[in-house]
């Protein structure tokens, strides 16, 4: 009787650790993941409002180029390939469907709202976009932009493998994508962009996106620390698991041929959950970076000299989605009085549904877009839903880019033309918001 008083004790005692020290983490995932979250739809007054972007498919990241405000984006030529083949959501199903499959880089004009698909020269092996980032060039700083991209191509040993090529069983392979940076260049007003070289590091397993800081200055995220099996699921939803890190890569060589060539590498980030998408803030030395399924965006400071030191993080953000590529909006009209700047950080309505989706071309994956700004009085962080959808006008959302209107042509209304977009969406949309 006494040793059985004493199990149901230890028991007891354990499910009451259990329930402090990893309740809050399983209640947080319910949250971000949308588990019974019910979906909304931002309800869009004009058709004139809202404009889906034709020939923007799977843009997974977009920024803004302030000299010219155009939109860069990186996107897919086919939504059908990420079904079969997609590394940074474990999807390993069929690398045969990549080949000699480009995605491409493309131009947005906020103004006219049209894509304009730009040529690779220079480059002819397959371009599997992800996370991705432009800096100025220093030679032309106002008229051409370096270009650091995310690649997911298969290992081809991977591929001989699922092709019944060789005799090592496929599942047995541990790398079964070659994730790597490729560099390009960017003269604006041409039609094409020039391959530079391809960034390769061993520190670099898992890369999801993309900081520029100079031609010869990167920090690129591991947004997993197992590539794919239960471990990476246990990676997801448990906080704790804080195994993913964020990359300094130090360029000495942009003209290398070798990958791994005129490349140093160090942890700038470590003890963060589910690092993935990153972002400029508000002055040159910050640094955003997401907490994917934490639904979290750290504000950093990025050090004097990044190849010595790490990133500090001064403030996070929490929102009740998981987070993707957080950007922020410099509102150009702000007054003393008035002033609409704020970050945006863009999830999944129902995250825990991507998993199974992902291997199917025709789901639905609701959008949800935070706007936050902080209370200037208060210091206060406040969080606006300033779209939503069920997946209907857009599956998926990664990243999202607000672009203002000026007041004086608009009758004087605060408005602002957000665009968001997805890694599995058919088309990047646009939709007119009030700031």
């Amino acid at each position: 009787m006494a040793r059985a008083s004493f199990r149901a004790t230890v028991v007891a005692l354990l499910a009451i650790f259990l329930a402090s020290t990893y309740g809050p983490d399983v209640f947080r995932a319910f949250k971000t993941l949308g588990i019974r979250r019910q979906i909304e739809n931002t309800v869009v007054s004009s058709a004139v409002d809202f404009v889906s972007i034709k020939d923007t498919a799977q843009c997974e990241d977009v920024h803004v180029h302030a000299p010219s405000g155009l939109l860069f984006a990186a996107c897919e030529d086919t939504v059908v390939p990420r079904s079969k083949w997609f590394p940074p959501l474990a999807n390993f199903v069929d690398p045969s469907v990549i080949g000699n499959a480009q995605g491409s880089i493309h131009i947005i004009d906020p103004k006219t709202l049209q894509s304009k698909r730009l040529k690779i020269k220079g480059y002819d092996d397959p371009f599997v976009t992800h996370g991705f980032d432009i800096v100025a060039d220093p030679k032309q700083p106002q008229d051409a932009v370096y270009i650091f991209a995310v690649n997911h191509v298969p290992n081809p040993e991977y591929v001989a493998a699922k092709a019944g090529k060789g005799s090592r069983d496929p599942e047995s392979i541990p790398d079964k994508s070659q994730s790597r940076i490729e560099v390009f260049h960017h003269v604006l007003g041409e039609s094409a962009v020039r391959h530079i070289r391809t960034v390769s590091h061993p520190l670099v397993q898992t890369p999801n996106d993309v900081y520029a800081l100079a031609p010869d200055s990167i920090y690129v995220t591991n947004d997993h620390f197992y590539r794919e099996g239960h471990l990476r699921g246990v990676e997801d939803v448990l906080f704790r698991a804080k195994w993913s890190t964020t990359i300094h890569l130090h360029i000495t060589d942009l003209a290398a041929k070798d990958p791994f060539a005129g490349v140093t590498g160090r942890v700038a980030v470590e003890n963060l959950h589910n690092n993935n998408g990153l972002g400029h803030g508000r002055v040159a030395d910050e640094i955003l970076i997401a907490s994917c399924v934490s639904g979290t965006m750290h504000v950093g400071k990025i050090p004097a000299d990044p190849a010595t030191a790490n990133i500090t993080i001064v403030e996070d953000v929490l929102v009740d989605t998981i987070v993707d590529n957080p950007s922020y909006f410099a509102d150009p009209y702000a007054t003393a009085d008035d002033d609409r700047s704020g970050y945006l950080l863009p999830g999944l309505s129902n995250a825990i549904n991507i998993g199974h989706n992902i291997f199917e071309a025709d789901a639905m994956d609701g959008v949800m877009v935070y706007f936050v700004r902080k209370d200037p009085a208060t210091g206060a962080w406040n969080e606006r839903l300033i779209f939503a959808d069920d997946g209907t006008r857009i599956r998926s959302v990664s990243a999202s880019v607000l672009v203002a209107i000026d007041p004086s042509e608009n009758g004087g209304k605060r408005q602002g033309w957000l665009f968001v977009t997805g890694f599995v969406s058919s088309n990047m949309i646009a939709v007119k918001v009030d700031l």
